[in-house]
């Protein structure tokens, strides 16, 4: 009779703590979808505000429809990107919107009514400041990712991880090239 208790209170432990590592997964894997969903955000609102950006230099660079156009080439695949989930493609679409923008403001310098008009200096500071933000959440997304990636890889996690479905999330990588500081005096020498 007592086999029979110890034997009912181990099987009870065990199904408790595989619950428990199978909830601790649902939670690591909830918080990776949150950290993108951060991101997500912050990329709206910057495809939002890229248009109206447009606008304002349209009104003076009348001439620099090019520029004006990698902008919103770039805006359209770094959306594409975001829409589909896809992060690797990501990369790259901001590398592309980056260098858009670094052209951009670089052309603006020759425009001295553009940069000084409010609504311009406006839409540069919001844009600055949702790049900073999306640099953040990036980071987040990251720690979030590799707690996730680490809890599906160790032992014993690793055996509920495969029997309850859990993939490994992929970081958010950028190339040495879109995280380095912008090259201003290249930037101006092409315009």
């Amino acid at each position: 009779m007592i086999a029979s208790f110890v034997l009912l209170f181990l099987i009870v432990a065990l199904a408790g703590y595989l619950i428990g590592v199978y909830n601790g997964l649902v939670r690591v894997r909830a918080a990776v979808k949150l950290a993108w969903s951060n991101i997500d955000v912050l990329l709206v609102q910057r495809h939002d505000e890229l248009p109206k950006l447009v606008e304002v230099c349209k009104q003076y660079m009348q001439y620099e429809a090019d520029t004006l156009e990698r902008v919103m080439r770039a805006r359209a695949g770094v959306d594409a990107a975001r829409s589909s989930g896809n992060v690797n493609s990501l990369g790259g679409a901001e590398r592309e919107l980056r260098s858009g923008l670094t052209g951009l403001y670089a052309v603006a310098e020759k425009y001295p009514q553009l940069k000084a008009s409010e609504p311009f200096q406006h839409l540069q500071e919001r844009i600055s400041a949702l790049e900073t933000a999306i640099a953040d959440r990036r980071e987040v997304y990251n720690d979030a990712v590799n707690t996730n990636n680490v809890r599906i890889d160790a032992f014993p996690d690793v055996l509920v991880a495969r029997l309850g479905d859990f993939p490994p999330a992929q970081l958010l990588h950028f190339q040495s090239e879109q995280t380095a500081d912008v090259d201003l005096q290249a930037a101006f020498s092409r315009h």
